[in-house]
């Protein structure tokens, strides 16, 4: 389910770029990945996963504006717009340096906004502002978060029952910021038992996004899925976002 998900997306990512006529210029899309300070700068706490060194952004820059993704493969890439368009969405680094491309092009073309990930004080303003968003818009929801993030962990637990699914093995089974934390192998039971899901659009760079489309609510979070959820008409909920 999730490669047809991520294969829908690349699908809808070439016809936008066909319509543009995008694939025919001479444009260079470009990824590099940035230090812990460059992408977040100094926010409170030590255990992001870009602080950890367990992941990094990939930026592209397409005619002048930014898209970023989260990855755990990461390294530059250097090419045109159709070179992008016919690589093979294999491994985390190409589909990183796609989903940032996408990202990069669908702000330039006034698609989306906030693609380039906040800083410093930024994560806990954005987490708070989440929690009065679902709280407004859904009540008091039993909360499946699909990916570790700290500030968004500590806050939405203190307000709503919240339980954290992660591939992190230093994290699996351990209480973080007030929440449990499980593997893959409660994944089911955790979606199962969730009234919202809300989950990292690094789903998308790690091809297992099309695992959190169910029947339930969902709200993705971040920057990684911004031009995918424009395309898509998904929910997403990332207010300090550049």
């Amino acid at each position: 389910m999730a490669a047809n998900m991520l294969e829908t997306v690349r699908e809808r990512a070439l016809a936008l770029w066909k319509e543009h006529e995008l694939l025919g210029e001479p444009i260079t899309v470009t990824a590099r990945t940035l230090t812990v300070h460059e992408a977040i700068g100094d926010p409170d706490g030590d255990d992001f996963p870009l602080q950890k060194g367990k992941e990094q952004l990939m930026e592209a820059v397409f005619r002048g504006e930014k898209g970023q993704a989260f990855t755990d493969r990461f390294g530059d890439f250097s090419g045109s717009l159709a070179d992008v368009a016919a690589m093979e969405l294999t491994g985390n680094f190409r589909r990183a340096v796609f989903v940032s491309a996408l990202n990069a092009t669908c702000r330039s073309l006034g698609l989306c906004t906030g693609t380039v990930h906040c800083r410093d004080k930024e994560p806990n303003d954005c987490a708070t502002a989440f929690r009065d968003h679902i709280a407004d818009t859904y009540g008091n929801p039993r909360i499946a978060q699909v990916g570790f993030q700290p500030k968004m962990i500590e806050i939405l637990s203190s307000r709503f029952t919240l339980k954290v699914l992660d591939r992190d093995p230093e994290n699996i089974g351990a209480v973080k910021h007030g929440a449990p934390v499980h593997g893959p192998e409660d994944q089911a039971s955790i979606l199962d038992w969730a009234d919202l899901i809300v989950s990292t659009g690094s789903t998308l760079a790690n091809d297992t996004i099309g695992d959190f489309l169910t029947d339930k609510p969902v709200i993705f979070y971040g920057t990684t899925v911004s031009g995918a959820a424009a395309l898509m008409g998904w929910q997403r909920f990332c207010s300090k976002s550049r």
